[in-house]
């Protein structure tokens, strides 16, 4: 099975249920009368919470993100991959993509907020959830390919995804968001996590198919490869050799 079609669940399964959580904001359906529920159980405001919650400002979520596109490009340049650039570019696509896809669904859902904070409309899906997941998703995405120990990568993905649940945790901790904005955002995050996750495979693959490419020059199949005096008379000897055993052996002289 190709990556393509192996994450394909990556890409669908976020998007119905995106689709279907927005489809119950629209209508005012069932789901947010448990969303409700959900949300009064869990609701308790405290300075933690909102801590938590402001690692999901883009001001707080983007140099992060610049970072790890700084050190993938500076990485895969000097690694010589044909399309070092590709990853971070797209890292830095999606990060534009958060605000330009989340601002005009808040305004045409107009969902209200909790109780506890002041009325208004907007609150679907969450923005700070979307960006502390694209923002440090991204980071990890870009990073792994460059960690050889198996702990590393375990502790930086680790590490990505507590960020992004204690963001989550502080929004509705808080009062900020409901359940069900943030976990839109989950799934609006994840559709574009995978596409930034087909572009580095794609980067990589280029890497590897160009780095596998004999040289004309000096690959084992190049014609001009020259020998010295020591090689061609190595190979005349090992010419009379052989002519001297053949002819020894065959039938015609016994």
């Amino acid at each position: 099975m190709s990556t393509s079609a192996r994450r394909l669940p990556l890409f669908g399964v976020p998007a119905v249920l995106f689709a279907l959580i927005t489809w119950q904001v629209l209508v005012h359906g069932p789901l947010l009368r448990l969303d409700a529920r959900l949300s009064r159980a869990l609701v308790r405001p405290d300075g933690f919470s909102a801590l938590l919650s402001d690692l999901g400002d883009v001001r707080v979520a983007l140099p992060v993100t610049a970072a790890a596109a700084w050190y993938a490009a500076r990485r895969g340049r000097a690694d010589g991959a044909d399309r070092w650039w590709l990853p971070p570019a797209a890292a830095a696509v999606l990060m534009a993509l958060v605000p330009a896809v989340v601002v005009p669904l808040k305004e045409w859902t107009a969902r209200p907020g909790t109780p506890v904070v002041p009325p208004a409309v907007g609150y679907f899906p969450s923005g700070h959830t979307a960006t502390a997941a694209v923002a440090y998703g991204s980071a990890a995405l870009l990073l792994l390919p460059w960690l050889r120990s198996p702990a590393a990568r375990g502790s930086l993905a680790g590490g990505c995804a507590a960020l992004v649940l204690g963001v989550s945790y502080g929004l509705v901790r808080h009062g900020y968001h409901w359940p069900l904005d943030v976990v839109a955002s989950w799934c609006l995050g994840t559709v574009l996590l995978a596409t930034l996750s087909l572009v580095a495979d794609l980067s990589r693959s280029s890497r590897r198919t160009s780095s596998g490419t004999p040289s004309s020059r000096s690959g084992p199949s190049s014609p001009t490869t020259s020998s010295g005096p020591a090689d061609r008379a190595r190979s005349r000897g090992s010419r009379t050799n052989r002519s001297s055993s053949s002819s020894s052996g065959s039938p015609a002289s016994s």
